[in-house]
C-alpha cells in the first residue's frame, strides 16, 4: 500500500512540476511581449505568436487570420512609440487544458501621451514541434 501511494504522490508531482514549467515557458513569451512592445519592436512583439495563416486574432473589427495579417494591422494601428505607448499586462488566469493546449484570460494596459487605453484577453496556446505559440487571440 505505501507503495501506491509513493507512486501516485511521485506522478502527481512529475505532473505538476511538467505543468509549471509550462506555465513559466507561457508567462515568459508574455513578459517578452511586453518587452518588445515597450522598446517599440512590434516585428519582437510577434514573436509569441504561430507564424501561420490560420492564426487568429479578433479585435474590435472582427476575426482576423494570418501571422502576416495580424502583423500588417499592428503596424497599421500602432504607427509610432507615441501611439504604441507603455504596455503592461497582468495575467488573470491560467488553465491547462491538455498537455499541448493552455488558455489563457488577461489584462493589458497602455500609458500613452495620446490617451490611455486598456482592455481584456483570452489566448489559446498551443505546444508545436516543442514550442508554446498563441493560435488565437481574442483582445478588447
Amino acid at each position: 500500500m505505501k507503495h501506491l501511494i509513493v507512486c501516485a504522490l511521485l506522478l502527481l508531482s512529475i505532473a505538476a512540476t511538467a505543468q509549471n514549467k509550462d506555465e513559466q515557458a507561457i508567462k515568459k513569451i508574455l513578459a517578452n511581449q511586453e518587452a518588445a512592445w515597450n522598446d517599440g519592436r512590434l516585428d519582437k512583439f510577434m514573436i509569441g505568436y504561430w507564424n501561420n495563416d490560420s492564426l487568429l486574432f479578433i479585435g474590435k473589427n472582427g476575426p482576423n487570420y494570418g501571422y502576416d495579417n495580424t502583423l500588417k494591422n499592428y503596424q497599421k494601428s500602432y504607427t509610432d512609440t507615441s501611439v504604441m505607448g507603455h504596455f503592461t499586462s497582468s495575467v488573470i488566469s491560467i488553465k491547462r487544458l491538455s498537455k499541448e493546449y493552455y488558455f489563457v484570460t488577461g489584462k493589458w494596459f497602455l500609458k500613452r501621451t495620446v490617451g490611455n487605453i486598456s482592455g481584456y484577453y483570452t489566448l489559446l496556446f498551443h505546444k508545436i514541434k516543442g514550442e508554446w505559440v498563441i493560435i488565437a487571440d481574442h483582445s478588447s
